[in-house]
């Protein structure tokens, strides 16, 4: 009989940086290792509750923070398995999973005999003699017990764990119709002629798209993961932008795909969560272990905002509208009202007009090889003495995933980091950063980063030229695996990123400011064919233009901040039947209903908060650009890029994760709390 293989996920990685093998790990490998590093967690925190000796922080605290290694593992490489090549097959299983892992969760985090150990602790915080980093580590498992709901009575309890399986189930599913959708919803296109406006990588991909959708001859164009289409920009044929928005619109609405019964009974399940743990809505919850700290503050920053924002956008429809006039004189057709699908193709010819400026038209400057080399990493380099290796001798998940060895400064090696750049239908939309290994002293680990992109591949042999847009998307991601690789705390939970969902943003947008930074432009900004370097004239339109089409852009962003927010207002008990409905008179009600200007993401395919724990949380872009614009301002003020600056924030903030306050590391770097001001001028709304 042949000999089982044994199961990788099981013991721990003798690859460097313990980096996972995922040559050897197969998709019959998860379950057997989430359940055994489930009952493993068990019997460890079974152990901590059943010890004779007092609570201290030894034998509670840091023995809680040391058990769970396998499950933490296991489910670092199964998640990002499931969000980055996940099959059927994979979601399936993720589906099956995920109440099981949130039974787990509640089992710990409801644990009454645990609870009374880590209460014991905290009420003599004030006389151990312990470091601020443990301090800081009582203080957060006590809280978060707390508000998970540890001190309820055992029948609260009890529909706590159904509420949160459950929630667990919807959240899984969601994500499936929506990922089911994008796929679904692709315009199949059958006259060349309508793509005028796309250039032949586009031509390429939406080929490509058909091919490999059983319609060989035709084009198919797929659904981006927000609402705006970035292809709406380029396409003459109007009769086709409308297909195209009205597909990524569509995405959730009736049909075997439909969410709305899954966002209702999201909604409703958040709401009486909240109200068995003793707040009055869901966004109370969730802002009270944020740096927000209530709704209201969320309200008092960015209504006003809203307000201003409106106004702007008025002024950009107008000066559109009369683009649309100008552009149906030349050609001499009937005019039109603007409609939303227009919005980015005139907005273009717009920008073409007052700043000779097309921003496809940069993208052979863009070439993705030497933007990552000579941009991304080359930026951290100057910035904070970071150097990059390829690791060819070492695999990622898949073949085309690329492998870099990080050195600090003194050559020393820091991490691994991973690169997933090009979509594909097993991939979710979007773009992101996660852990496969979180960098801490107490288990001797060093990180170990991927960052996931959705660039559509070139045609063969040819290279991959991004968008400006896309070299912002890569810088940002960056950033996020900057904030895990220059982390530097004892325990898992405070680890790189592990912040408050509305501090996660800021090191990531923080990372953006190198893009246009002379020292860094000059090195990637070269024409894929000639090496030129971006025109000079070219980098002043685009600093002329900083401020064009804020208002929509701020706008679809900030709408759907807001209507997070009015989601996960509403208290228990409350009755809502349509997700349209409630949306309409929610933009109404905020004053960002403007039919040309839709939120970034409508409800129906709102995957950042009914899947991926963004959940009243969405505002966290824009405040945590707050602190981005603000830091932006301290760098400028103190000499821009200099290796000292970048010591300065890499010490203060970056490598703290969580283990202190964010916002005292805020504070520990700039000297103040954070203002306003440089937001607002940077999108033109002082």
């Amino acid at each position: 009989m042949p000999t089982e293989t044994p199961n990788p996920l099981l013991t721990p990685s003798e690859l460097p940086y313990q980096l996972p093998p995922f040559a050897e790990i197969t998709v019959a490998h998860y379950r057997p290792a989430l359940e055994q590093g489930m009952a493993e967690q068990r019997a460890e925190v079974a152990a901590i509750t059943a010890d004779p000796e007092p609570a201290g922080f030894d034998n509670t605290l840091e023995a809680l923070e040391r058990s769970g290694t396998l499950l933490r593992r296991a489910t670092a490489v199964f998640s990002n398995h499931v969000s980055s090549d996940g099959d059927e097959s994979l979601r399936a299983l993720s589906e099956e999973l995920q109440p099981l892992l949130s039974e787990h969760q509640d089992a710990i985090m409801l644990d009454r005999a645990l609870f009374a150990r880590v209460d014991a602790v905290h009420a003599e915080l004030d006389e151990l003699d312990l470091t601020e980093e443990q301090r800081e580590l009582v203080r957060r498992w006590h809280r978060d017990m707390t508000e998970a709901g540890a001190a309820l009575d055992e029948d609260a309890q009890q529909r706590l764990r159904e509420i949160n399986s459950r929630l667990a189930v919807l959240s899984s599913r969601f994500q499936q119709r929506v990922v089911a959708a994008m796929k679904d919803g692709a315009v199949p296109v059958t006259d060349e002629a309508e793509l005028d406006g796309l250039d032949e990588g586009a031509r390429t991909t939406a080929a490509r798209a058909a091919e490999a959708a059983g319609h060989p001859g035709g084009w198919l164009i797929t659904c981006t993961n927000y609402t705006n289409h970035p292809w709406l920009a380029r396409l003459h044929s109007r009769p086709l932008r409308q297909r195209l928005f009205e597909a990524q619109t569509g995405r959730g609405g009736p049909g075997p795909h439909d969410t709305e019964p899954l966002v209702l009974e999201l909604v409703r399940l958040r709401a009486e969560r909240a109200a068995l743990l003793g707040f009055p809505d869901h966004a109370s919850v969730v802002t009270a272990a944020g740096t927000a700290r209530t709704p209201q503050a969320v309200r008092d920053r960015f209504d006003p905002m809203a307000r201003a924002v409106a106004a702007n956008v008025a002024a950009e429809k107008q000066a559109l509208q009369e683009e649309v006039e100008r552009h149906c004189t030349e050609t001499e057709t009937e005019p039109f009202a603007l409609r939303p699908w227009d919005w980015a193709y005139y907005t273009e010819r717009l920008r073409q007009r007052r700043y000779a400026l097309d921003l496809d038209g940069l993208r052979p400057w863009f070439e993705a090889e030497r933007v990552l080399t000579e941009g991304v990493f080359a930026a951290a380099t100057l910035v904070y003495g970071l150097t990059f290796t390829e690791r060819t001798d070492l695999r990622g998940y898949r073949d085309d995933v690329r492998v870099f060895e990080v050195h600090d400064s003194d050559g020393s090696g820091l991490g691994l980091y991973l690169l997933d750049l090009h979509t594909r239908d097993t991939k979710n939309g979007g773009a992101w950063m996660n852990s496969l290994v979180l960098q801490n002293r107490l288990h001797d680990e060093r990180p170990v980063v991927v960052n996931n992109l959705n660039v559509s591949p070139p045609a063969p042999g040819q290279p991959t030229l991004l968008t400006l847009s896309e070299v912002t998307t890569l810088f940002h991601e960056f950033g996020h695996a900057l904030h895990a690789l220059l982390s530097d705390v004892t325990y898992p939970r405070f680890s790189g990123t592990r912040v408050p969902r509305d501090f996660v943003e800021f090191p990531s947008q923080v990372n953006e400011m190198w893009i246009q930074h002379p020292d860094v432009l000059a090195r990637y900004a070269r024409h894929v064919e000639t090496g030129e370097p971006l025109p000079a004239e070219q980098l002043a339109r685009l600093g002329e233009a900083a401020t064009f089409n804020q208002g929509f852009l701020t706008a679809e962003n900030l709408a759907s901040a807001l209507l997070d927010q009015e989601w996960h207002a509403l208290p228990a008990g409350t009755e809502i039947t349509s997700v349209d409905a409630f949306e309409a008179e929610a933009l109404a009600r905020i004053e960002l209903d403007e039919e040309c200007v839709p939120p970034r993401y409508h409800s129906r395919y709102f995957a950042h908060v009914f899947a991926n724990s963004y959940d009243a949380r969405y505002y966290s872009y824009l405040w945590s650009e707050v602190l981005d614009a603000d830091t932006v301002a301290w760098f400028d003020e103190h000499g821009g890029l200099s290796r000292e600056n970048g010591d300065h924030f890499r010490r203060e903030l970056l490598s703290r994760g969580s283990s202190r306050d964010p916002m005292d590391s805020y504070r520990a770097f700039r000297g103040r709390d954070p203002e306003q001001g440089p937001l607002l001028a940077r999108r033109g709304l002082a």
